[in-house]
């Protein structure tokens, strides 16, 4: 009979008798039940047979005084199949026994498994397996050059944290000499706590949870197992990171224990910036200086682009200064592997010394300019508001 079908099952539903029904009465009832159902007496009826098993096992529970009282406690604190907790309706909430005791649960990690470790020693009961644990995770940070990060980039990163000792090969003795058995716990790890009627498992305390004692400790980690060190792992860094992302490395963290998966390894990315282009999402960002020939005339002009050869921009005729043109494809890659555009902003630059026929070319378009009518036109708007 398992733990959970204990709690479940409702004897004295089954043998038809109420909770403060005394010994005679449930023996009476019991003899009853079993006349009317022993298999003799119903050959060939599975059901029958069915009903007198429950009723002798209700019966083997409820004339026993002390299991009877173990039966009665578990029932008032996991009444109806659930574990009752104050603070709702009808005095509480349930969870299901299912993923309390590990049923409804297809690994060992989950939820379920937890609570299952966790009252495994209800009535005497103690798991004598530790289970694998994960790995922590582990943060860093990457310096990129602009290019490493537009492109992406294979880089060394240098990892600190806490491992299996080398000395010991993580068994926390002294070379040469082993650990024992813990004498507590047996080497389960854990240890029961008598609570009246109950006894919940908890990490033993000679051991620590290990299961195994250390009795001449490995002096670089001091028995532990576990000692600081260092290793090296190439990281691959996506292209298109932006400066300040968290990129996560998914089994790059600290190794697990007991043959546990490992963490993951986050890193922040520090991208420097570039002499001629910025960034802008997955686009690029460039100025280029025209002249003011070329934004009154028209021009066609060439700009650069990140890694490539130059392209040409058309610059319409009247292009006022600070406008921004759109290259097609010539960002950043996303991880659809489209590409972001390329924003061409002109910067359009007034000479300052002007002499010779090029002064007399700009006195020349001064005159023609409508320059001056909406200026005027400017100011007396400007008085009128």
């Amino acid at each position: 009979m398992s733990t959970k079908d204990f709690l479940e099952k409702d004897y004295y539903k089954v043998l038809g008798v109420s909770k403060t029904a005394s010994a005679d009465e449930i023996k009476k009832s019991y003899r009853k039940l079993a006349r009317k159902y022993h298999p003799d007496a119903n050959k060939g009826d599975p059901a029958a047979e069915e009903r007198f098993k429950e009723i002798s096992e209700a019966y083997n529970v409820l004339s026993d005084e002390k299991r009877r009282k173990e039966y009665d406690d578990a029932r008032s604190l996991f009444g109806g199949g659930g574990v009752r907790m104050p603070g709702s309706a009808g005095g509480g909430y349930n969870f299901d026994l299912g993923d309390l005791f590990g049923g409804g649960s297809s690994g060992g990690g989950g939820a379920g498994g937890r609570l299952g470790d966790l009252l495994g020693g209800v009535f005497g009961g103690r798991s004598t397996q530790q289970r694998p644990r994960r790995g922590a995770d582990i943060e860093t940070e990457a310096s990129l050059s602009f290019a490493d990060a537009i492109n992406g980039a294979t880089v060394p990163l240098q990892l600190a944290g806490e491992g299996p000792c080398k000395a010991c090969m993580g068994t926390g003795a002294k070379a040469g000499t082993v650990p024992r058995v813990c004498p507590a716990c047996e080497g389960s790890g854990q240890a029961s706590r008598n609570l009246g009627s109950f006894a919940f498992s908890e990490p033993c305390k000679t051991c620590r949870g290990r299961g195994m004692v250390v009795d001449d400790p490995c002096p670089v980690c001091s028995g532990s197992g576990r000692a600081m060190s260092t290793r090296t792992i190439q990281a691959r860094i996506p292209a298109g990171v932006a400066d300040g992302q968290r990129i996560k490395l998914k089994g790059k963290g600290a190794p697990g224990e007991r043959g546990g998966p490992p963490g993951d390894l986050y890193v922040r990315v520090h991208v420097a910036s570039h002499p001629v282009f910025g960034r802008s999402g997955h686009n690029l960002t460039v100025t280029v200086p025209i002249t003011l020939p070329e934004a009154a005339l028209g021009a066609e002009i060439k700009v650069p682009t990140h890694g490539g050869m130059p392209v040409s921009l058309r610059i319409p005729p009247g292009t006022p200064n600070g406008r921004t043109f759109r290259v097609r494809g010539k960002g950043v890659r996303r991880p659809d592997s489209t590409y972001g555009d390329l924003l061409v902003t002109v910067d359009v630059r007034v000479p300052r010394d002007v002499n010779g026929q090029a002064r007399e070319a700009l006195e020349t378009l001064r005159k023609l300019a409508p320059g001056d009518d909406e200026r005027d036109d400017l100011l007396r708007r400007a008085k009128a508001s």
